[in-house]
């Protein structure tokens, strides 16, 4: 990580118009079709840890996420992760941050070890130096959309989700994506939200696995 000149970076423009907005923060409403996930989810692997998998993946394609505004500052990133809450066994709730790794089989090690971890520990589980991805999945609750509080503080992408719909032969999951307008403009955000969607629809992509590892 370090800190680069704006002026100097593609979000130039963005910067000078959005660094002092008091709300710069844009939320992306978006229904996937996770039908082939669910198989795999059928099949053994943890749907949740597939839906981070993708949206990370999706991720590293665009070189927007890879520069984020902290503190008044540009900084640039050359790894990106994704932080998941996890409900730990004392009934609490901690972050959890997973490195992504490209390849399936590691990244799925990672997340069940980093999960496992938070869980027994009840203590978050930070990755310094990665522009992390947030997520939050309420899976036992059925909504439309979230608009995210945002507190001038964190200005990390985040992307929320509820419990999945069951349509004839379809699965559907609406999804919020949250995003700092310096990060990226609407047609970078919709770009990653359609290629999420290109990987969920590849599992034979994702899956040049092995066996399924149960968490």
């Amino acid at each position: 990580m370090k800190e680069v000149n704006p002026s100097e970076t593609k979000r130039a423009a963005s910067w000078e118009l959005y660094i002092d907005a008091p709300m710069p923060m844009v939320t992306i409403m978006k229904t996937f079709d996770i039908s082939k996930l669910i198989k795999l989810k059928e099949a053994g692997y943890q749907l949740n840890m597939l839906i981070c998998y993708c949206i990370a993946k999706a991720a590293c394609q665009f070189e927007e996420f890879y520069l984020l505004p902290v503190q008044r500052k540009m900084m640039q990133y050359d790894k990106i992760g994704i932080s998941v809450i996890v409900a730990n066994k004392n009934d609490g709730i901690n972050s959890c941050d997973i490195p992504f790794e490209a390849d399936f089989d590691k990244f799925q090690r990672a997340y069940a070890e980093n999960t496992r971890l938070v869980y027994e520990s009840c203590t978050d589980y930070e990755i310094k130096d990665t522009m992390m991805i947030g997520t939050s999945a309420l899976i036992h609750f059925e909504f439309d959309a979230v608009m995210n509080m945002y507190s001038g503080i964190f200005n990390n992408p985040f992307l929320i989700w509820g419990k999945y719909r069951e349509e004839n032969d379809k699965v559907t999951l609406q999804i919020s994506f949250q995003f700092h307008h310096v990060q990226m403009d609407g047609m970078e955000a919709c770009a990653f939200l359609t290629a999420v969607q290109k990987c969920m629809d590849d599992t034979e992509g994702i899956l040049n696995i092995q066996q399924p590892n149960n968490m």
